[in-house]
């Protein structure tokens, strides 16, 4: 089931389009791909793009919180499929050696720093990702901490937030970009 821009509950079968352009590709156990304005996104239990805008100015992405209140939504940095934790105490999106890696980042060319974690203070490389993609939002030259170690997300944080205008409808959350 998808809820779509309309608001409204959709039942669809593989190849189904919601009436707003919400395809679903394929679905499994646990997940469910869609393609969102010709981007594909794997949707797993608990976490969904509820709905997405086109990629100008004003676009939105609507994120429903899971059960504990967070919001994960799928995306993409520099093409390659990410799991974001919207965390609004992360300055930069920040993520693993691993996941630069398959993004394409060359992160030890990057300036290397400190950053004051949960976990006590972590080596990380500041680097600018070409591109950081939430549904039909997407941001070019977006800052980001790489750690040394794996993480098991990415965390969405304020270098992307800050140039979204951010709001909650009862457990959703809306962004919608700035500028």
């Amino acid at each position: 089931m998808i809820v779509s821009g309309d608001d409204r509950l959709h039942t669809l079968r593989v190849g189904q389009t919601t009436p707003d352009g919400i395809r679903l590709v394929s679905v499994d156990a646990d997940s469910a791909v869609v393609d969102i304005d010709g981007v594909r996104q794997t949707l797993r239990l608990g976490e969904r793009v509820v709905s997405a805008e086109s990629a100008s100015a004003g676009a939105s992405v609507i994120i429903e919180g899971d059960g504990q209140g967070h919001f994960v939504v799928q995306g993409s940095v520099n093409g390659a499929a990410m799991r974001f934790l919207v965390d609004t105490g992360a300055t930069a999106v920040s993520m693993g050696a691993a996941d630069a890696r398959r993004a394409g980042i060359d992160y030890r060319q990057g300036r290397r720093a400190q950053s004051q974690t949960a976990n006590g203070v972590a080596p990380i490389w500041i680097v600018k990702l070409n591109s950081v993609r939430i549904g039909g939002i997407e941001l070019s030259d977006v800052d980001a901490a790489i750690h040394e170690g794996d993480m098991p997300i990415v965390l969405l944080g304020m270098s992307f937030l800050n140039r979204m205008r951010m709001s909650r409808e009862g457990s959703r959350l809306i962004l919608e970009r700035r500028y």
